[in-house]
């Protein structure tokens, strides 16, 4: 049987995500881009993992199979709801960093201050691509660091063991219907609505483990 992936809520409904994100995005754009773009992608996985069970191994090769077009789908519409579960789980706050203590030191303590890392991860956020994302990373494999990187799409530049923390997705999509081609302007009114709160409970989760 397969594997079926589920669409996850977010940490608030519908309606409230309406308000909590009204200087964020439009309240169209929080309506569409959750349950039609995230949950696409939700969709897609679950049709990949059922034409997974009987699509033919042996003709894969490296031009064009049934089977390696499932799995290179497969890992983009992964990494897309990974990406937009988090994008949802970091927006709906106050933008206070206090309230994430764990995580707002550990930020000092790698960039030097708070307003050097903001800086940072506005400017990888505004080189990704048209289609791509700005994210907060710890580098759990290698440098056992926090980094900021910038996605493309959603896979191109993704660290392996990266844990991410923050996920700013900049497809035109997120940002165009209210703030048309301004993304620095959506970028600090991403920066200004996250929830630490949240983001702290992740840091503490899967990097120090408590």
């Amino acid at each position: 049987m397969a594997y079926e992936w589920k669409f996850r809520p977010r940490p608030y409904t519908d309606e409230d995500a309406k308000k909590l994100l009204a200087n964020v995005v439009s309240s169209e754009t929080t309506d569409w881009h959750y349950n039609t773009h995230h949950k696409g992608y939700v969709t897609a996985l679950n049709n990949i993992e059922k034409g997974l069970e009987t699509a033919d191994r042996s003709v894969a090769n490296g031009n064009y199979s049934q089977i390696g077009e499932l799995k290179r789908r497969f890992t983009w519409n992964h990494s897309g709801t990974l990406l937009h579960d988090l994008y949802w789980e970091v927006l709906g706050g106050d933008g206070d960093s206090s309230k994430g203590p764990e995580i707002k030191a550990a930020i000092e303590k790698e960039f030097g201050s708070f307003d050097a890392w903001k800086a940072d991860f506005k400017a990888s956020a505004l080189s990704a691509k048209l289609s791509g994302w700005g994210l907060l990373v710890f580098d759990r494999l290698y440098s056992e660091r926090l980094l900021n990187v910038l996605v493309d799409e959603h896979q191109y530049g993704a660290i392996w063991g990266g844990v991410p923390l923050i996920a700013l997705d900049v497809f035109e999509h997120a940002y165009y219907h209210k703030d048309g081609p301004a993304r620095a302007k959506y970028i600090d009114n991403v920066i200004a609505n996250l929830h630490w709160g949240r983001i702290n409970e992740r840091y503490k989760k899967y990097v120090l483990g408590k």
